[in-house]
Parts: structure tokens; sequence; C-alpha cells
């Protein structure tokens, strides 16, 4: 492995500028650099590398999706997985990137013109100015919390060669700290440490014009030197305080690999977290478990139980259904059990709480009454993630169902397990326009996106019955009213996902309502302009397993 120095004042950015996305108006968009185009129906010029991902940005700025999250792409060590494929007998790679080995550099091998020692980063420059143009915005997945070195048992390839004492937890008989499950732990709130980070931060935003991070098991991040975590930490501090980085977003993981969780009670007003309880209440309430409404009722309205702590808005809710780690949306509803025996190993690992309904047929079927109902939970999930207060976060290729056969931790699978099928696209194309007609919807109307936890006047809880919210242990329903009084008119959002279909009354005698969304229409015909869409009378219909949005 080889160090290349450059001059950075050689690239022309040709007056590149930031898209500045401000929270209210940010659709998030995860996404792996190679797993995007590499599929051999991405049809793009380069697939597998940052000007591959470029030639895919029509796409995105048609879908609706105003920023990027990249997956780790600092360089990392691809050789780092020993495990065989045991169905394939194929050598299992990391696929990922979470092995950091070089924090300043981009990851070589997702460049078209490998034998240019510049390709890494001029490339890398060229996909964020395609971005800018587009409108769209970068943020980058990092790992400080750990490197590519695992444990006292791992290669020497960077910080335990210049000091091994400094930038690892060990205890004090010398064994590494394993607060990331990954072998090492970084010594992050060390001086010596902490100031590589922030110059590796700075560096990404003056540099290479990146628009933000989200940290990787960031709780891993507040440890002292001693491993216990710090009422304070001084990294986490001074990331929200540097005014070089004062415009980027900033985005946690709010726990560790050993059981430190800080969801809502840690990270500072300038971070946004990832809200995992969030995407558990949504999914133990769209997949049938009863008793779930109250709960859901505080996700929708951008979990203030769970922010109040902190300040008065639900812009550090980052609303998620999927992520990478873990099913994608399609796998959600095909599938109760976890099937990563290709991993190499005997398919303990994954997280085996995922939340998830096969719906009487364990992976894919044709039995149509089965196959209709998961694609209506599918728009179901996509319904309340869009309509719920808080920032939006889409998984890559969930908006047109991309599968991984079940393997919830594909992590080492650099093959059509992880890469985006697009001849999926073309064959779920309708359930893609549902996605692009719920983001825009989101962005017209801004009662779904307040900048502060609504007031208690704002918000009318009802049932079946006006005023009359089931919070019981048996509920499966939830129906409430947003009315800001300021104008803009009032939103009812109603979501059965009871086995029969329900009448629920309308907030207002008075109010015209206009049923703008209804997953239970046939795709993509689901949301509708409000010119179109059917007056109401004082009560609305609403089908089993099915979200009505309803427009005063």
């Amino acid at each position: 492995m080889k160090s290349v120095v450059i001059d950075t004042s050689l690239y022309d950015w040709e007056n590149d500028t930031a898209p500045n996305i401000p929270w209210a108006k940010t659709v998030v968009y995860e996404t792996h650099v190679r797993g995007y185009t590499q599929h051999e129906s991405s049809s793009v010029r380069h697939p597998g590398t940052y000007l591959g991902l470029a030639e895919k940005l029509p796409y995105l700025r048609d879908l609706g999706v105003t920023t990027l999250e990249l997956m780790p792409l600092l360089q990392y060590d691809v050789q780092e997985v020993d495990w065989i494929n045991p169905i394939t007998g194929a050598q299992l790679t990391n696929f990922w990137g979470y092995q950091p080995i070089a924090w300043f550099a981009p990851h070589r091998e997702y460049c078209v013109n490998q034998a240019d020692l510049f390709a890494p980063i001029n490339e890398f420059r060229d996909m964020v100015k395609a971005c800018h143009r587009a409108g769209i915005e970068v943020v980058l997945d990092v790992v400080f919390n750990h490197t590519g070195e695992a444990g006292s048992d791992g290669p020497m390839l960077s910080h335990k060669g210049f000091a091994n004492d400094v930038y690892y937890l060990q205890y004090p008989n010398g064994d590494y700290t394993n607060f990331s499950g990954t072998g090492n732990t970084s010594n992050a709130n060390h001086p010596v440490v902490m100031r590589m980070i922030l110059d590796c931060l700075r560096y990404w935003v003056t540099e290479m014009h990146v628009d933000g991070f989200r940290f990787d098991l960031t709780s891993a991040m507040t440890r002292g030197q001693d491993g216990t975590p710090l009422p304070k930490s001084p990294l986490i501090e001074a990331i929200e305080a540097d005014p070089i980085l004062a415009t980027v977003k900033i985005i946690a993981e709010p726990w560790d690999a050993a059981g430190l969780y800080q969801v809502g009670g840690y990270f500072g007003p300038r971070w946004a977290e990832e809200n995992d309880k969030f995407r558990s209440h949504v999914r133990r309430f769209v997949n049938g478990e009863p008793g779930m409404s109250r709960y859901l009722a505080d996700g929708v309205l951008g979990s203030k139980n769970v922010y109040h702590l902190r300040d008065d808005t639900p812009f550090r809710s980052i609303n998620y259904i999927c992520a990478h780690d873990g099913f994608t949306l399609n796998d959600l509803v095909s599938y109760s059990h976890k099937h990563n025996l290709a991993n190499g190993e005997e398919n303990r690992d994954g997280n085996n709480n995922n939340h998830s309904r096969n719906y009487g047929v364990e992976g894919p079927t044709d039995i149509p009454e089965i196959a209709a109902l998961r694609l209506r939970q599918i728009t179901n999930f996509l319904a309340l993630l869009f309509t719920s207060q808080g920032i939006p976060r889409l998984l890559a290729g969930d908006e047109f169902r991309r599968t991984q056969q079940g393997n919830n931790n594909a992590y080492c699978q650099d093959n059509e397990i992880s890469w985006v099928d697009w001849q999926r696209h073309e064959d779920n194309y309708d359930l893609q326009q549902v996605v692009k007609q719920l983001i825009a919807l989101r962005k017209r109307l801004p009662q779904l996106t307040q900048p502060e936890f609504l007031a208690d006047a704002q918000v009318q809880w009802h049932g079946v019955h006006l005023n009359a919210p089931d919070w019981g242990t048996k509920s499966h329903t939830l129906s409430y009213v947003i009315d800001l009084g300021t104008g803009l008119r009032p939103i009812q959002i109603i979501a059965n996902m009871y086995e029969e279909p329900l009448t629920f009354a309308l907030s207002d005698a008075s109010v015209t309502w206009r049923r703008i969304v209804d997953t239970s229409r046939d795709l993509p015909r689901i949301v509708l302009p409000t010119a179109l869409a059917n007056v109401e009378d004082t009560t609305a219909d609403v089908a089993a397993h099915s979200v009505v949005v309803l427009l005063g």
C-alpha cells in the first residue's frame, strides 16, 4: 500500500457551489457507490464507479432526492474478510467499506482510470461537482470509531505503526477494546486523534466539497481514554462548533457495538440522529403487531418524546424504514427470518429481530393474494415515511423493490445480492412513480415539514370515532389531524392495519375533505392531485391494511 501526494489547487471546480438544502426540504437517499451501478442492468458507461453513479443523477433528481448518503468510500481494506461462500465456494470480500485504512483518501477501486495516480481524487470530485449541478448534496458515511487494523492479531497498516497506544483504546494489559465490534476502537478523544479527525473532516469539506457526514457508531467516539462514556465528548462538541463545518449536515448513528445507546439524549443541537425507534415502531405497526398506535403517534410527529430534552425541532430525527444493514423494503414483507448462509457464518451474523413478516410464504411467491398484500404493505411503509415530521431517508432501490434474497447483513457480498438490479425498476415502475409522487407531495405540503414540534392544539387525535383514539393493547389504527391554524389547510392521516375495512369519522363537518392518498388503490394512482381527488362526506371508508391522507 502506498500514498500519493497531490497538489489540490490543480483541479478546476468550475465555480462549484453547495446546494445547501435546508432540513425541511431534505430527502436522503442511502446508497453504495459500487453497488448502485455495478449490475449489468444499470446501463451506465462506467459501472461501479464514481462516474457511474454520476450517470444516474437524472434519475435521482427526477425521483425527488435532495441528498445522497454514500456508504464508506474512504480507502478501505477489500481483503479484510476471510470467509468463503459455502454455497458457491467463492471468496468473500469487504463490500460495504467499514474497514478504513486511510481517512483522507477516496477509495481507488471506484475509479475508471486505475492507471492514473490522481484518479481517485479527480473522479470523486467530478462526481461531487455533477451532484451539485443537479442540486443534490453529497453526505459521506465516515468511519472514525475504528480502523481496518482489527485487534492484536490484525495487520499493521497505518495507526498501529505510528502510535499504537495513542490511536487505540487499550486495556492495561495491552489488549484492544472492542466497542466497535471489529477488534479495535479509536481513541477519538485523545488530542492527537481528535485533531486528525477534525483535520480530515475539514479536508473533505474544503478540498472535496462534500456537504455533510454520517458518523458510523458515533457513540464509540464519545468514550474516554479508559473506555467509559464521557458526560461531554470533546470531539463531538468540537465537530459541532467548528467554523469550517458550520454549514454541513452532521448525522449520528447514536449507538455502538457494545451496548452504549444514546438516541435522543446526548448529541448537541446541530446533530441529526438515525432514529431506530421510528424504524421499529413503524415496522411493528404496519406488519400487524397490536398496541403500537401510541408509539407510532410519537414517531409520525417527529419523536418529541425522544428529542424533547434537546430542543424543539423534529429535524433531529432521521426517519427510515430500511438501511444498508438489515432487510430491504421488499424483503421486509417477504421474509420472516434472515437468510445469511451465503456469508459463510452459518447464519449467525445479522440481526435476529427484524419485525418482518412473510404473509404466508417465505421468499418470492406467485400466489396473487400474498403478492398483492405485500405490495400494499410496501406502499403503507412509504406513505407513513413521507408523511411523518422529521427527515425521511430512503434506501436505494426500495422504490422499485430491490431484494437481497433475504440476506440482512450483506457486508461481504460484492455480487448480485448487493448490487442494484435495474431490471426491477422496469418491472416495478408504477411503485417508483408512487415514491416520486409521495416525495413531491411532501415538498408541496409544509404541514408535513414543520421546523418545530407541533403544539397540542395543532394536533387532534381520533379513532374510528372523533376524539376517541385507540391507545389500547389491541389497537391496529391511527387517525390524526394536523391543523396549524395559519391559513394552511388541515390534513387528516388515517392508518388502518386491521384485517377488515373500517369507517373513520372526519374531524370537522364544516370542512370539505379530499382524499389525496389511498394505498388501497391500484398503482400508480395512489397519490392523486387535489383537483382529481374525490370529495368525502363526514366519514371515510379505509380499506384493511391501508393508509389514507385527506386534505381539507
